[in-house]
């Protein structure tokens, strides 16, 4: 088992990256690094599908998101947007998945689903513009694993155990490292690209309005996934983390300590507790007790027409 960055390293040093997770993976679970790929060549492709239905829009379960992926894709095949295919691309993907978790789709968590557009929005579209192989990206998700998984030993990847850097910010990393990879980087690049875009994240809260997975949370994906790309480009181009990641994890852990619990996903707290976010939550609650009063007004009809039918 890698059980540390440093040790990481040590191991990939002059070695393509996803072949050390492989044969890591293979080692500590008994499965053939054939079974790995084939696994997450079936996940890419469910991000693919994800991607495609989620560019069409819809509204979410709460009905305070759902077609943001559809209005930024309108506005890319008509021209209107500026900034590069890429960016733009990386953008539409992680709303797309976001919008399909938002109305309970199916879709990849990566690592959580709450954070679940980042990836999946960085290398797909990455994929897309930079003609990269499928191959070399279902190898880029071998990477963004188990850079996950080192982060993983040390931290509770959850916004209720630490706030949204461990949810949206271990994301980034991941996806930030698995950039790397897919541009030709080395394992130190690929180290410093995910440390550039945790440590860079570092206090970020989880403060979802309503209590619903929709409100900052689908629109935080689009941006980061362009932090992830960003960190990605930095390592490459030889800018390193002075902070090692290794102790980056542990400033995450301590700083997810140290949030107060209204920060940590309970909507006691940051967003969901301005006066627009109260309304909103107040209003799904009203909601919910709505629907409870209907089905138990239904079942309570039932009874009596089981209890009337018994008696005749």
């Amino acid at each position: 088992m890698i059980e540390s960055f440093n040790q990481l390293e040590e191991l990939g040093r002059d070695r393509d990256l996803a072949e050390v997770f492989l044969e890591s993976d293979s080692a500590d679970h008994a499965v053939p690094a054939a079974d790995i790929l084939e696994t997450l060549s079936r996940r890419r492709g469910v991000m693919r599908d994800c991607i495609e239905r989620g560019k069409s829009g819809g509204l979410s379960m709460g009905k305070l998101v759902g077609n943001e992926a559809r209005l930024l894709n309108d506005a890319f095949l008509a021209g209107k947007t500026f900034l590069d295919p890429l960016t733009v691309k990386a953008e539409i993907y992680a709303l797309s998945v976001m919008g399909e978790n938002s109305r309970m789709g199916v879709i990849v968590a990566a690592p959580t689903a709450g954070a679940g557009g980042v990836v999946p929005g960085m290398l797909l579209a990455l994929e897309e513009e930079r003609n990269v192989p499928p191959e070399k990206t279902v190898r880029a998700l071998v990477v963004a694993g188990g850079i996950g998984s080192i982060i993983a030993l040390s931290a509770h990847i959850s916004g209720a155990a630490g706030g949204c850097q461990n949810e949206v910010g271990v994301a980034a990393s991941m996806g930030a490292a698995a950039a790397a990879y897919m541009m030709g980087g080395n394992t130190k690049d690929c180290i410093h690209a995910a440390a550039l875009a945790l440590k860079n994240t570092l206090g970020l809260v989880c403060d979802p309005v309503g209590g619903l997975v929709e409100v900052p949370c689908v629109k935080r994906n689009a941006i980061f996934a362009v932090h992830g790309l960003t960190a990605a480009q930095l390592a490459l181009a030889g800018v390193t983390s002075v902070i090692p990641m290794d102790e980056i994890v542990e400033a995450m852990v301590r700083i997810g300590r140290s949030l107060p619990r209204g920060l940590k996903e309970t909507a006691e707290g940051g967003l969901a507790t301005t006066v627009t976010g109260c309304e909103i939550g107040q209003r799904i609650k009203d909601e919910a007790n709505e629907r409870r009063a209907q089905r138990a007004a239904e079942r309570e009809r039932t009874a009596q027409e089981r209890k009337t039918s018994v008696s005749q």
